[in-house]
This record gives C-alpha cells, structure tokens and sequence, in this order.
C-alpha cells in the first residue's frame, strides 16, 4: 500500500460518516417525497454531485459512479418532470384553448339562434304592422267607398226630391193655370149669361113696350069707332 493510498481511505471512511447523516435523511424524508418533487430532485442532485466529487478526488470509483448516476437520475426526471409539466401545460393550455373554442362556439350559436329569434320576431312585428296598416287602409277604402256611396245616395235622393218638387211645382202651376184657364172662362161665361140676360130682358121690355103700344092703338081705334 502506498503512502498515499492511506490518507484516502482515511478520508472515504470519514467521507462515508460525514455521508451517513445524509444518507439517514434520503432513506427516511427524502423518499417520502414525490420523485419529481423539486426539493427531492434539488436534494438528489446535490447529493449525486458531492459522491461524484468525492469520488473523483479520492479515487473510489464506486462512489463517483453513484453519484454521476444519482445526479444523472435526478437531472433525468427534472427533464422529465420539467416535460410532464411543459405537456401538462400545454395540454392544459390546449383545453382551455379548446374549452375557449367550444365556448365561442355555442356562444356564436347561441347569437345565431338569437339573431335568427329576432329576425323572425321582427319579421312577425313587420308582418303584423303590414297586416294592421292593410286593416287601417281597407277600413279607410270602405269608409271612403261608404261615405261616397252615401254621397251618391245623398244626391240622388236630392235629385229625386228637387225632380219631385219641380213636377209638383209644375203640376201645380199647371193646376194654377188650369184653374185660372177655368175661373176666366167662367167668368167670361157668366159674363156672356149676365149679356145675354140683359138682352134678353131688353127685348122682354121692348116687346112688353110694344104690346102695350099695340094694346094702346087698338083700343084708341076702338073708342073711335
């Protein structure tokens, strides 16, 4: 055995008692935890980092070996770890992204449904006004048409009752005349009978005159005899 070789298994078997503490805590905290736990892994690492040190510098292969694969082994699942979480964000990213997605999309087909309620409800709103206003403007035609068609009558009836008072006008200006036609013709008549009356009695007296003349002349020729 050299002279060096002895200083160094010195320090392994002290680095082996300074390492047991360690030990004791990886084998009964450390374990517990999650193995992509950052605290395990950050323990792990360092862990590995010191045996790999160690070892290198006092030559115990074994002990550089462990811990290389040690802090390999926790480098490792940090990676993976740090990868699970990148995919796990990105998936979770993704679902919200997809989440945000469908969101939108029944959101747009609610608005559609909504959109195409109020456009048949407007629709419907149009239609009634339409039909409302076609009511207002035929009740208007009829009352128009009604109130024409009683003008007519109106008139008519006016016509009707001015050509009725002209005939009766008429017929009574005829009556008028008529009557007046009759009334001077009997007056003319009874004046032609009061004429002739007075000739007649005129002639009764000159003849009444001339017997009583004749009577007079015969009864002077008789007293002559």
């Amino acid at each position: 055995m050299s002279i060096t070789t002895i200083p160094r298994a010195v320090l392994r078997f002290q680095y082996r008692l300074v390492r047991l503490p360690l030990q004791l805590i990886e084998d009964r905290v450390v374990v517990r935890m999650g193995e992509e736990t950052p605290g395990r892994l950050f323990y792990e690492r360092s862990l590995g980092v010191l045996d790999a040190t160690v070892g290198h510098v006092l030559g115990d292969s074994t002990v550089a070996r462990r811990g290389a694969a040690m802090s390999e082994r926790a480098d490792a699942r940090g990676r993976a770890a740090r990868l699970d979480a990148a995919a796990s964000a990105k998936e979770e990213h993704a679902e919200t992204e997809l989440e945000a997605r469908r969101n939108q999309v029944a959101e747009d087909q609610k608005q559609a449904r909504d959109d195409k309620a109020q456009r048949v409800e407007q629709a419907r709103i149009e239609a009634e006004e339409r039909k409302r206003e076609a009511g207002e403007a035929a009740q208007k035609r009829t009352a128009a048409a009604k109130q024409q068609a009683d003008q007519v009558a109106a008139n008519r009836k006016a016509s009707v009752a001015n050509t009725e008072w002209a005939a009766k006008q008429s017929i009574a200006a005829d009556e008028k005349r008529a009557t007046d036609d009759a009334k001077a013709k009997l007056d003319e008549a009874r004046t032609k009978r009061d004429e002739a009356d007075a000739k007649r009695a005129r002639a009764d007296r000159v003849e009444e005159l001339a017997d009583v003349e004749k009577s007079s002349r015969q009864a002077a020729r008789a007293r002559k005899s």
